[in-house]
């Protein structure tokens, strides 16, 4: 980075379940003004704009911002599957720090409908190709089971292959999940589950049951970031800087390793998250919340590995001793995360950002982790993308 990037603008609307929301014009612009009032700015004072978003045709962005205003600024859309709104932000933020811009703003969208994710497209080849070959080299296909459970049910089977865990010990993160969402009125799903109500709960695939995989959702989330200099300028919140920002796609171990857990970006987290903490001269035992990628509750687990949140083959200990919520050693998905705050894929990453501001800031109400002042963002997509981003709080 060349300069200090601060977020000082942040939103995210009530996530819906497919059917029940606006149109993602409407739910895009309504992010958009929210994260603009939140900052203080009008919105000609934004000189770039990255839109996010996966299910949609080309220029939604622009359909979306310019319900905000026409101002005739760049306005980029991005496509990199989960990892969508994260990496929006990515790109904001590297225009700020770069200097090419003073104020930028990152908005994801999402419009989906119900049912497991499905590719939009059948007569040319699928970009997931080389991961289902190799999924179905490993272990085989189950055609009847919804392809990203398969991914992921898989990755567990690796993982309790290797370290004996319980099939249990999955569900205990749904749980938790749902505890944390009850404080969130943002959240899709705020009834708190039992452990047997998740184990109980119909089996998607194996060991992952449907209470352990998060819904398809609609919504939207922005954030509007800007050089030091123009928060000054403008009188702007500084509170929450851009500590380090790391983006990272697959490497030859996605593949050559054979090990479903690094199929699914376990390497890839790792990575971004090395990269970031040697950036910021920090390590994982100074984070105090984390918003990580909880798409199914095996992924949350792998990733408290890889994000180095507790050593290899200890997540189960992790967990166990409540290390991962309040009270333990650091709070993971206060929002209640993916599982039940719902994953609009696009609008997902910048959701997280908006979370981890409004700790940072103090302003996170009944799930406030106090005195926060480091804040961990993990975003996965498969294909493959992981974006990992620290941000810090800064003194007034």
């Amino acid at each position: 980075m060349t300069q200090a990037v601060h977020v000082v603008g942040v939103s995210m609307i009530p996530f819906t379940k497919p059917g029940a929301s606006e149109d993602y014009p409407q739910m895009g612009a309504t992010a958009a003004r929210l994260a603009l009032t939140d900052a203080g700015i009008a919105y000609p004072l934004v000189d770039q704009a990255y839109v996010g978003y996966v299910f949609g045709d080309s220029t939604a962005g622009q359909a979306a911002v310019y319900g905000v205003g026409l101002t005739g600024i760049p306005i980029i859309n991005v496509n990199n599957n989960c990892a969508t709104g994260s990496t929006a932000l990515f790109l904001a933020r590297q225009a700020v720090a770069s200097g090419a811009a003073d104020c930028v703003l990152a908005l994801g969208f999402e419009q989906m409908v119900p049912g497991p994710l499905k590719s939009g497209w059948a007569d040319r080849p699928s970009p997931m190709r080389r991961f289902l070959d190799a999924m179905g080299s490993d272990q085989g296909a189950a055609p009847e089971a919804p392809r990203a459970a398969q991914f992921f049910g898989a990755a567990a089977r690796a993982y309790m292959a290797e370290y004996g865990i319980a099939a249990s010990t999955f569900a205990r993160i749904s749980v938790k999940a749902r505890q944390h969402a009850a404080r969130n009125p943002l959240a899709v799903f705020r009834q708190p589950v039992t452990l047997d109500e998740v184990m109980a709960s119909p089996s998607v695939f194996d060991p992952l049951t449907r209470l352990q995989c998060c819904p398809p959702t609609c919504g939207a989330a922005a954030a509007i970031v800007c050089s030091e200099d123009f928060a000054r300028k403008h009188g702007l919140d500084r509170r929450v800087r851009i500590a380090a920002q790391a983006m990272t796609t697959d490497g030859a171990s996605t593949f050559d390793s054979h090990d479903m857990r690094k199929l699914v970006g376990a390497d890839m987290a790792r990575a971004a998250a090395a990269k970031v903490y040697q950036a910021a001269g920090v390590g994982p035992e100074d984070i105090d919340v984390v918003e990580l990628h909880d798409c199914f509750t095996a992924n949350e687990l792998i990733s408290y590995e890889s994000l180095g949140l507790t050593p290899d083959g200890t997540a189960e200990k992790f967990i166990l001793d409540g290390d991962n919520t309040y009270g333990g050693r650091v709070v993971t998905n206060p929002s209640g995360g993916l599982l039940s705050k719902g994953h609009p894929l696009g609008a997902t990453g910048l959701a997280q950002c908006a979370e981890l501001t409004w700790q940072l800031r103090g302003q996170a109400e009944q799930r406030q982790v106090e005195g926060a002042r480091l804040a961990l963002q993990h975003n996965l997509g498969l294909g493959g993308a992981c974006v990992v981003t620290l941000y810090e709080r800064m003194d007034a």
